[in-house]
């Protein structure tokens, strides 16, 4: 809870800074972005997830916030292989954004946090004159789950 309240605390001075109240509206997105954090909603998900809290809610209006939430960079808008954006909190004061495991079977998404292409970003700027500012990456494969239902129907057909 305590860093719900910070997260929280640190959205509505960014938003503040910029210009923009924190309207009900606005707070009831919020509150569903922190409180699913890890789970990479779609903008509909969302609205579903702000409109039970709200029923006075308009899909309009969670879409103009997760626009304004994208362009103060509190959320990024992410596209994997399904061509649904989603939205991913970007509360770290890191340089870049994490990284994400996408299994192939069920979809599901997976963060790695550890920034792995350091050395690669340090090469790119050395060998191409090119100023990196930030990079996306994303793993395409089979979870853990997924392997382990694999392995189990296998054993089912092979029993």
């Amino acid at each position: 809870m305590k860093k719900l309240d910070s997260s929280f605390k640190l959205i509505k001075e960014k938003l503040h800074k910029a210009g923009f109240k924190l309207t009900p509206q606005r707070e009831l997105t919020v509150e569903v972005l922190l409180e699913k954090e890890k789970d990479h909603l779609s903008a509909e998900e969302i609205y579903l997830l702000v409109k039970a809290k709200n029923t006075g809610i308009g899909l309009a209006t969670v879409y103009r916030t997760l626009e304004i939430l994208t362009e103060l960079q509190i959320i990024n808008k992410l596209t994997f292989q399904d061509g649904i954006a989603r939205y991913d909190l970007n509360m770290g004061s890191d340089k870049h954004q994490h990284h994400h495991l996408l299994c192939l079977k069920c979809g599901s998404i997976e963060e790695v946090k550890q920034d792995m292409l350091f050395e690669i970003e340090k090469e790119i700027e050395r060998d191409y004159h090119f100023l990196v500012k930030d990079h996306r990456l994303t793993f395409h494969g089979i979870c853990r789950n997924c392997a382990e239902q694999d392995k189990e129907e296998e054993g089912d057909v092979n029993g």
